[in-house]
């Protein structure tokens, strides 16, 4: 397993030479004034699928369009979750909008007795969950492009949809992973949705059938996972190693894969989760958001500075000793 002091040995040559920004200048982490940014709380009705879906936007202070990151969450979670993220993220100038995906969200155990909640987790991780899932990001991304040309919304000139990222957690990490270049492998079927031009996978997942080289050899975008060496699930089966099998499977060109020492399932959310043995690391977080922070500033904004950053050895001073960094 390659160690951090061998970063440099993975990067390919094209990657060292991209950009001519200043990496010393730059920095994912820098506090900028979280004060001007706006909360919206905003529902879609999709009257085609009978179906509400809620949405949280961090509107940045910028009155100019600006680019959108989505974010889907995990298996019970719902709009509120992970708003460390959109926070930060918004703070550094993206509108980031976090999708509540029905029947796979927090109404399936909130209010619930023990055993109940247990049983409905285990019923929405179906497919037919992933798939509503994945039609919610469709049609959330059509929706904001009518909402950034109605002048009487306000989203109205807000959004530049023509720099798109998806992100998500666990079975967020699913939906991301499907809708940015996945195909279903051995049903040979894609659910791509091409406006989207860079995605962040935090806690990924292999297919459970079919090859996963077919299943990931065809994402033609950058990608960033995020995973930890404790990052197991209990409702899907998932293991620490199954998880390291996506980034392999990946073709090269602008493919990233951080993986943080200790890091459980919980530690890409805000809270614990149940099962969870580590204590947990402040610093998950901190390399969270800057690594997640210079993959959108690299990809979405074409920050050479950034991108250098994400390739130097300046990423590698917000890691800690045993996290590796790799990336093709």
């Amino acid at each position: 397993m390659p160690t951090l002091a061998s970063l440099t040995l993975l990067v390919p040559f094209f990657l060292l030479c991209a950009g001519s920004g200043n990496a010393a200048d730059y920095d994912p982490l820098a506090k900028l004034d979280r004060s001007e940014v706006k909360t919206l709380y905003l529902d879609l009705t999709d009257a085609g699928r009978d179906r509400v879906i809620p949405l949280k936007v961090y509107l940045p202070a910028s009155e100019s369009a600006e680019p959108v990151v989505l974010f889907s969450h995990g298996l019970g979670g719902d709009r509120e979750g992970s708003s460390y993220l959109g926070e930060h993220w918004s703070a550094r100038g993206y509108v980031a909008i976090t999708i509540q995906h029905p029947g796979s969200d927090s109404l399936i155990w909130k209010d619930k007795p023990f055993g109940q909640r247990l049983a409905g987790l285990r019923g929405a991780a179906s497919p037919q969950s992933f798939i509503q899932r994945i039609d919610d990001v469709k049609v959330v991304i059509d929706r904001l492009s009518e909402w950034n040309r109605d002048n009487a919304h306000v989203l109205a000139g807000r959004l530049d949809l023509n720099h798109l990222g998806m992100s998500g957690h666990s079975f967020g990490a699913l939906t991301t992973q499907a809708v940015s270049g996945q195909s279903a492998g051995w049903l040979s079927q894609s659910w791509t949705d091409t406006r989207i031009n860079a995605a962040i996978a935090m806690s990924p997942s292999p297919p459970q059938r079919g090859d996963a080289k077919n299943a990931f050899g065809s994402v033609k975008i950058p990608w960033l996972l995020m995973t930890g060496s404790k990052d197991v699930s209990r409702f899907r089966n998932q293991s620490a190693e199954s998880r390291l099998t996506v980034f392999p499977a990946l073709p090269p060109g602008d493919k990233y894969e951080l993986l943080l020492h200790n890091a459980e399932h919980s530690a890409f959310s805000d809270r614990a989760l149940l099962g969870d043995t580590e204590p947990r690391n402040p610093n998950h977080h901190r390399a969270i958001l800057a690594f997640s922070t210079a993959f959108w500033d690299a990809y979405l904004r074409e920050d050479s500075s950034a991108r250098t950053w994400l390739t130097g050895p300046n990423a590698r001073e917000v890691l800690e000793q045993q996290d590796r960094l790799q990336m093709k």
